[in-house]
C-alpha cells in the first residue's frame, strides 16, 4: 500500500518536505464547495456519505494537500448525548443550553448510535479517496465541546457560563467532562476501527482558562482520549490553541503531534515542547487575505526550522476563514512543495 508523506512523516521517517494540509480546508475557501452548499444544508452533507466524501476530498483535487479531514462537526458528540443541535445560518445552536437546565448531568442521555452515519462517511471516503492520500480523523476536545454545551451557541466566544462553571462547581464540570471522554472515546476509537491514519484532538478554547487550570482540570481528561488512540496504533495530533507557557507542562503520551496556534512562534514552540513529540503550525490564516510576496515572504521564514525539523507537518495556526481567496491557498500547497529544504 502507498503511504504518502504525511504519513511517512509521522512514522518517523526524513522525508523531502513536510507534508501540508490545514485545518477547515474542505469548505470555506473553496468555490466547488460553496456550490454545493448553494444545493444542501451543511447537515445534509455532513451526513449523506456521499457528499459527505466528496465535500472531505475537495481539498486534495482543488488545492493539492497531502492529507484529507473528515468533513463533520465537534458538536456531533453533544448531539449523541442527548442534546438537541440546529446548524443555523449564523452556525450552530443547542435548542436548550445545559446553563438551562436544571441537573444537566441527568439531562445527558448517551446513544452512540447517533453516530454511526459518520462511520459510513468514513468507509465512503475510504473507498473513494486517491491512494497515498490519509484520511484524518478527529473530536472535539472536552473543554471546547463543554463550552459549547454550557453556552448553548456558537457567538459568544468567550463562553462566561461554561468559564465560571469550572470555578463555580468543579465537581459538576468534571461529571460534564467525563461524559463528553467516555463517548468520544469510543467515537475515536470508531473511527481508528474504519481506518483513519491519524486522530486529530481540537482543543479550540484552550486559551479561555489559566494554563495551569488547563492542565489541573482539563488535561486529565485529553489524555484518556489520546492514549486511547495511541494505544489503538494511530498517531494522535492536539491543538491546545492559546495554551501558550502551558506548552511547556506537555509530556510525552500526550499525543504525537502537538499542534501550535499562531500566537507562538514556531522555533520557540520547539523549545517548549518535549523534543519527542511532532509539531504541526502555525501560520496565521489571516496572512493568506494578504498579496502572494506578503505570503511568500513569511513562508520563507519557515525554511530554516524545517531544514533542521523533520517531525513537523505544516499547517495553519487555526482554521482558514471565510474570505481568503483560494488561490492564495493554492499558493502555499505550491509553494511548499518546490522549495528547497534543505533535507
Amino acid at each position: 500500500m502507498e503511504k504518502g508523506i504525511f504519513v511517512r512523516t509521522l512514522e518517523g521517517e526524513k522525508t523531502e518536505r513536510p507534508p501540508v494540509w490545514f485545518m477547515r480546508q474542505a469548505g470555506r475557501v473553496l468555490p466547488s464547495y460553496l456550490e454545493m452548499r448553494k444545493d444542501y444544508s451543511f447537515k445534509e452533507l455532513m451526513r449523506d456519505p456521499e457528499l459527505a466524501a466528496k465535500v472531505t476530498l475537495l481539498p486534495i483535487y482543488d488545492l493539492g494537500v497531502d492529507a484529507a479531514i473528515l468533513f463533520s462537526d465537534i458538536l456531533v458528540i453533544p448531539e449523541a448525548l442527548g442534546m438537541e443541535l440546529a446548524f443555523t445560518d449564523s452556525g450552530p445552536r443547542f435548542t436548550t443550553a445545559l446553563k438551562d437546565v436544571a441537573n444537566p448531568v441527568k439531562s445527558l442521555n448517551a446513544d452512540a448510535s447517533k453516530l454511526e452515519y459518520i462511520y459510513d462517511v468514513i468507509d465512503k471516503i475510504q473507498v473513494t479517496k486517491p491512494a497515498g492520500i490519509p484520511l484524518i480523523g478527529f473530536c472535539g476536545a472536552p473543554f471546547t465541546t463543554l463550552c459549547y454545551m454550557v453556552q448553548g451557541l456558537g457567538t459568544n466566544h468567550t463562553f462566561p457560563d461554561a468559564v465560571s462553571l469550572l470555578y463555580k462547581d468543579k465537581k459538576l464540570a468534571k461529571q460534564l467532562l467525563s461524559a463528553i471522554t467516555d463517548l468520544s472515546i469510543e467515537y475515536a476509537l470508531n473511527q481508528v476501527k474504519h481506518g483513519i491514519a491519524a486522530f486529530q484532538i481540537f482543543e479550540t478554547h484552550a486559551g479561555l482558562i489559566p494554563s495551569d487550570l488547563y492542565m489541573e482540570l482539563i488535561m486529565p481528561f485529553v489524555r484518556k482520549i489520546s492514549a486511547a488512540v495511541m494505544n489503538a496504533g494511530v498517531p494522535t495530533i492536539f491543538l491546545p490553541k492559546g495554551l501558550g507557557v502551558g506548552l511547556t507542562q506537555l509530556q510525552p503520551g500526550d499525543a504525537d503531534i502537538i499542534s501550535i496556534d499562531w500566537q507562538v512562534p514556531i522555533k520557540e514552540a520547539r523549545k517548549m515542547v518535549p523534543k519527542e513529540m511532532g509539531l504541526q503550525g502555525n501560520l496565521d490564516p489571516r496572512i493568506l487575505l494578504a498579496d502572494q510576496k506578503v505570503i511568500e515572504n513569511k513562508l520563507e521564514e519557515y525554511l530554516s526550522f524545517g531544514a533542521e525539523e523533520s517531525n513537523w507537518i505544516f499547517n495553519v495556526g487555526h482554521g482558514f476563514i471565510p474570505g481568503i481567496p483560494v488561490e492564495n491557498a493554492k499558493f502555499v500547497v505550491d509553494w511548499i512543495k518546490k522549495a528547497n529544504w534543505n533535507r
